[in-house]
């Protein structure tokens, strides 16, 4: 019992830090204090200690022997690789959530798309943040939509590594996102749209973070993922 605790424990630590470093909270080279953040969570430092061994497996915090633990930046390898990698899971996700989305996700979609080409067309202030969320939304229900506990939770990471590359390369505050188009112009996305109201058996469209696509009206739309 009080093993389960140790690793309850650990865990909730670990999450909670990396969730604070993906969304910003702690910035490049901040030194993340065992004793504070033993303090701020109401845990000793053991748990604390297990979590940021875990952080530097997965890259994100450097433990430096008698100094402590610093969160580590992003290389421009590690943005290629996001983007490629989430490019061909979007792919795989679109492809297995034209065969198990519902009725009712396919609603949610559309009325998602809807709203953002209304802000998109509004231009007012707070547009930005407003098709932010509206793209978060859209992909959290073809995350869903793809009926796969494990890709739901891997893409979901991603979507969150990429909101941080696009602070650190393009200037943005993490969590906010340029778009020039709507959530759904991605190429996974489209395919998604494709399955559901589309022939199947239509190819994948794996490179949505670097090409243009037409929307099938013959106008031409930069996709940004």
């Amino acid at each position: 019992m009080e093993e389960y605790q140790d690793r309850s424990l650990r865990g909730r630590v670990f999450r909670k830090l990396r969730e604070d470093i993906l969304s910003g909270v702690y910035q490049e080279r901040d030194e993340l204090r065992e004793i504070t953040i033993g303090e701020e969570l109401g845990v000793s430092r053991t748990p604390v200690r297990e979590a940021l061994r875990q952080l530097e497996l997965e890259g994100l915090v450097k433990i430096i022997p008698n100094k402590g633990a610093y969160v580590t930046g992003i290389s421009r390898k590690d943005v290629a690789d996001i983007y490629k990698i989430r490019s061909m899971l979007e792919g795989m996700c679109a492809r297995w959530a034209t065969e198990h989305i519902t009725g009712k996700q396919i609603e949610e979609l559309e009325e998602v798309l809807l709203l953002s080409e209304f802000h998109l067309r509004k231009k007012s202030e707070g547009q930005t943040e407003q098709v932010t969320e509206l793209d978060g939304k859209f992909h959290k229900i073809l995350y869903e939509a793809s009926n796969s506990r494990i890709l739901e939770h891997v893409l979901s990471d991603f979507h969150k590594y990429v909101q941080m590359a696009r602070a650190l390369c393009g200037g943005e505050k993490p969590g906010q996102e340029i778009h020039t188009g709507t959530p759904g112009d991605s190429g996974g996305n489209q395919e998604a749209r494709r399955g559901a109201g589309g022939e199947a058996g239509e190819p994948a469209y794996h490179e949505c973070d670097e090409e243009s696509a037409s929307d099938g009206e013959g106008r031409s739309r930069r996709t940004v993922i």
